[in-house]
C-alpha cells in the first residue's frame, strides 16, 4: 500500500507528538541505514580496487538507496533543520565525541589491552576536535549571515585526520606521508 501522505504532511496532521517506541525504532532504523550506507561505499571501493567495477557500481547504487532511507527517517524524527541548527547539532555531536565518547572508549579498550582500538579511538578523538573547530568557525560565520571562508581541507586516507590548509610532511595522527591526504 503506497503512502498517501509525505512525512512532513503526516507530521502536520499529527503535530509534534511521537510515541517513544516509534521514536526509538526510527532512531534504530536511521542508525542501521546510515551504517549500511557507509559499509556499501567502503565495499564499493574494495570492489573497484579489485577490478570489479560493476560490483562497485552495484554497491554504490544500494548505498544511495540506504541514504534515501536514512534521510526519510531523519526527516520523520524532525532532525533536519536550517543550516544554523544543523551546525549547532553537528557541533554538539562532535563535542560529545571529544569530551565523553572517545575518552570512555579509549579507557575500556585500555582495560581490555586492545592497543589497536585505543590508537583508533585516540586518533578519532583528535580528529573530532578539528571537526568541532571547523564547525564552530562555520557557525560563527553563518550567524553573521556570511558563508564561512575556508581554505583547502585535507583528510588523511589512513586515519581520517582532518586539517585546513596544506598537509604536513606526515600525518600527525598516524604518520602517513602527505601524499596519503585527500583534498576537499
Amino acid at each position: 500500500m503506497p503512502f498517501l501522505l509525505t512525512y512532513s504532511q503526516l507530521k502536520r496532521e499529527k503535530g509534534n507528538f511521537m510515541r517513544k517506541i516509534t521514536e526509538e525504532n526510527l532512531r534504530n532504523a536511521y542508525s542501521s541505514e546510515s551504517q549500511d550506507y557507509t559499509r556499501y561505499l567502503i565495499y564499493a571501493e574494495k570492489a573497484r580496487d579489485e577490478g570489479f567495477h560493476n560490483v562497485a557500481r552495484l554497491f554504490q547504487t544500494i548505498a544511495y538507496a540506504e541514504r534515501v532511507h536514512a534521510r526519510k527517517y531523519l526527516l520523520c524524527l524532525n532532525e533536519l533543520s536550517d543550516t544554523v541548527e544543523n551546525l549547532k547539532t553537528s557541533l554538539e555531536s562532535e563535542k560529545y565525541q571529544v569530551e565523553e565518547l572517545y575518552p570512555s572508549l579509549f579507557e575500556v579498550a585500555g582495560l581490555q589491552n586492545e592497543v589497536e582500538a585505543q590508537i583508533g579511538f585516540h586518533g578519532s578523538q583528535e580528529t573530532e576536535q578539528v571537526h568541532a573547530a571547523l564547525l564552530q568557525k562555520a557557525l560563527d560565520s553563518i550567524q553573521k549571515s556570511k558563508d564561512v571562508t575556508i581554505g583547502e581541507i585535507h583528510i588523511c586516507k589512513n586515519c581520517g585526520f582532518t586539517l585546513e590548509g596544506e598537509p604536513p610532511t606526515n600525518c600527525p595522527n598516524c604518520g602517513m606521508p602527505k601524499e596519503r591526504f585527500k583534498e576537499f
